[in-house]
């Protein structure tokens, strides 16, 4: 019991860490975005991975209002699992091809990757998405948006 509640509280805190570090990030990073409408972010879980010391799995819901978009960005050495949970999300890694995925439809990322697209593919809709991260737990900073 005591195991489980050490564990809720280090995921509780990792998560809430985290959140504060992803929210400073976004906000001095899209000081100089456009004016578009962009995504609201709030912790889901985060959960050491206890067959792999040393690594973290971080999960977000983000909320993009209809137009809303992303700046590019990257997500340094996580792994990442976008998974759609309602609308519909507009996506593009690296060189690949621009995509929609509807709800229920997910995507990965390597480490490293470049997220050059990412919004909700309606103006009228709202879209949410849940990003999985499984990164080093002493990674401070799961996303990194590019500069002008």
């Amino acid at each position: 019991m005591n195991t489980t509640r050490t564990l809720f509280a280090s995921a509780l805190f990792a998560g809430v860490a985290i959140t504060g570090t992803w929210r400073s990030a976004y906000a001095a990073d899209t000081a100089e975005a456009s004016a578009a409408p962009h995504e609201t972010i709030a912790p889901a879980f985060a959960v050491p991975i206890s067959n792999v010391p040393g690594e973290t799995m971080t999960a977000l819901v983000v909320d993009y209002a209809p137009g809303g978009k992303s700046v590019p960005h990257r997500h340094g050495q996580a792994f990442v699992v976008g998974y759609v949970l309602s609308g519909a999300i507009r996506g593009r890694v690296d060189n690949g091809g621009e995509r929609v995925y509807h709800a229920g439809e997910s995507w990965t990322e390597k480490p490293g990757a470049h997220h050059m697209v990412s919004g909700n593919a309606s103006t009228t809709e709202p879209a949410k998405l849940l990003a999985i991260f499984v990164a080093d737990t002493n990674d401070q900073h799961l996303v990194t948006f590019d500069k002008k």
